[in-house]
């Protein structure tokens, strides 16, 4: 029997001391410890590492601190565009979707894809997506429910900034780099990997990220490694991040943090930035980031442990 873990992020990016307040620090320390109660409320009682990454995910996309969820950031139109991706370790089989506008937590989409077609319709888009989740009760909700006053704030402030499709580096402006994810051991040895975010702010419409991507914002597999990771997604893409660390592991005979520090290392080479959770076979786990991540960790003894800036032990 393996000793369960969960490990996860809520975004990664420069994130200086003077961005965030006591108070709003305080929020997003709760905010974590929250989403790993909630995944173990479901390791820690013998549930699946799936089911545990799925809860801790929804619980963040729950809040509006996350960039996911009911916090996901805006598009240059003023609208919402969401996407999430989970994989099982044991079977690697996974479910993803993207181009989500009205379902309230999307990483329960792509776990209903993954419990119901991963071998024939396994990464869903947009309309039909919705209407899947639909068909199988899942929450929908208005636009309004995602329209928060501070990611509005953020929108109307990048849009100043810059008129191009681009997103603004500015943290005050924009907040931390782009997902909210969860990696997890459960007591059979199990490995899996859940993410879902909103995107880039002021990214057009149709613009896709790592997130939905087996092998670049997501991967897991048995007897190796559970990755998730958060940043600049183009980066993370071309660097088929996720995977890499795992390639690395198998073929390489890296050790997890090795093999973590190396994937970052190289798509901050590239021009790029963000953050890593990866986890092995054995509940040894690295959290890698370029300057800040919002990240925590919960074992056996069921004590939340969590960190934001890069100088923090967690």
């Amino acid at each position: 029997m393996a000793k369960p873990i969960l490990v996860i992020h809520g975004g990664a990016g420069i994130i200086p001391r003077e961005s965030l307040t006591p108070e709003m620090r305080q929020k997003f320390l709760e905010g974590l410890e929250n989403a790993l109660k909630a995944g173990w409320n479901k390791l820690g009682t013998g549930c699946s590492a799936t089911d545990s990454v799925a809860a801790a995910v929804a619980c963040m996309e729950d809040s509006p601190l996350f960039n996911a969820g009911c916090g996901s950031v805006f598009t240059r139109a003023g609208s919402i565009r969401m996407e999430a991706s989970i994989m099982d370790g044991a079977t690697r089989q996974f479910g993803a979707a993207t181009q989500l506008k009205s379902t309230k937590n999307p990483i329960q989409l792509a776990q209903l894809i993954l419990e119901k077609q991963p071998n024939t319709h396994g990464f869903l888009c947009g309309e039909e997506a919705e209407e899947f989740g639909a068909l199988h009760n899942l929450p929908q909700e208005p636009q309004e429910y995602f329209k928060t006053e501070r990611r509005w704030k953020q929108h109307l402030e990048g849009l100043e900034l810059d008129k191009r499709p681009q997103v603004s580096e500015d943290f005050s402006v924009v907040g931390p780099k782009g997902t909210v994810g969860a990696v997890a051991l459960d007591v059979q040895g199990n490995l899996a990997a859940a993410t879902s975010t909103g995107g880039k702010t002021n990214k057009m419409s149709s613009r896709l990220g790592d997130t939905p991507l087996i092998g670049c914002g997501t991967y897991a597999e048995n007897g190796l490694v559970a990755c998730s990771g958060t940043g600049d997604g183009e980066f993370f893409i071309r660097s088929v991040a996720s995977y890499d660390i795992a390639a690395q592991m198998k073929y390489g005979g890296k050790s997890v943090q090795d093999a973590s520090k190396f994937t970052l290392k190289s798509i901050e080479d590239l021009g790029g930035s963000g953050g890593l959770i990866a986890l092995d076979s054995e509940g040894r786990f690295a959290m890698p980031n370029s300057g800040g991540m919002f990240r925590g960790w919960i074992g056996q003894d069921g004590v939340p442990h969590t960190a934001i800036f890069v100088d923090e032990e967690c």
